[in-house]
């Protein structure tokens, strides 16, 4: 399934479009393990996607994640997919908004621009966000992106220890009305998938560190 923002299709560079690193990051500002994925998302140009879980968790039960995105100035907005695809799965849509960084729960069901999400909420941490003349930053905690009904009622439940597909999308226009989380937002200008090792972002003390940042 193609992340491919409404009936417009938006040429992309995606041959020039990938993953350039995967691995475990430390952030000493908030204390989380993170997977860390940065993609090149146009040439010569990065953002980065991160991504930390409690362990253990039983198998085939719903369980929180936290996901920090470092994006350039020049990205308008930047989206993750839980579920791998534009549509029926959770979706995160994060921009820069004067001297803070906005993330906005969506949900699609087709190839439009995505509604707001109640079913996924994200808590922004009052640490790991950040807006400075390079970059802007979000961290939050998820509930309900890492579990979700999707299409045809199948549930899902990304694995806490293995590798998971995602997708990101980017677009280089601000959306309509920055400050809202319900505004209206662009199609996307490159997209592409990853696989993320949820084990690389482990946290024995998950629920402590959410604590020490909220």
């Amino acid at each position: 399934m193609r992340w491919n923002f409404w009936a417009t299709s938006v040429a992309a560079v995606l041959g020039s479009v990938s993953v350039a690193n995967a691995t475990t990051y430390f952030d000493s500002e908030t204390g989380f393990t993170f997977g860390s994925t940065d993609i090149l998302y146009a040439l010569g140009k990065t953002l980065t996607i991160r991504i930390a879980v409690p362990t253990p968790v039983s198998p085939n039960t719903s369980y929180d994640a936290v996901l920090q995105v470092v994006a350039p100035i020049g990205v308008g907005w930047a989206g993750v997919a839980w579920g791998g695809g534009m549509t029926f799965n959770p979706l995160a849509v994060g921009w820069q908004n004067s001297n803070q960084a906005i993330v906005s729960s969506r949900w699609a069901t087709l190839h439009a621009s995505p509604s707001i999400y109640t079913g996924a909420t994200y808590q922004l941490f009052r640490t790991g966000n950040k807006v400075n003349g390079t970059h802007w930053q979000y961290t939050a905690k998820c509930t309900g992106c890492t579990y979700y009904v999707g299409s045809n009622n199948r549930q899902v439940i990304l694995s806490p220890t293995g590798t998971n597909r995602l997708a990101w999308a980017y677009s280089p226009s601000k959306p309509a009305t920055p400050s809202s989380t319900s505004s209206v937002i662009q199609a996307h200008e490159s997209y592409n998938y990853i696989t993320p090792n949820f084990a690389e972002g482990q946290n024995a003390n998950f629920a402590a560190l959410v604590i020490r940042n909220t």
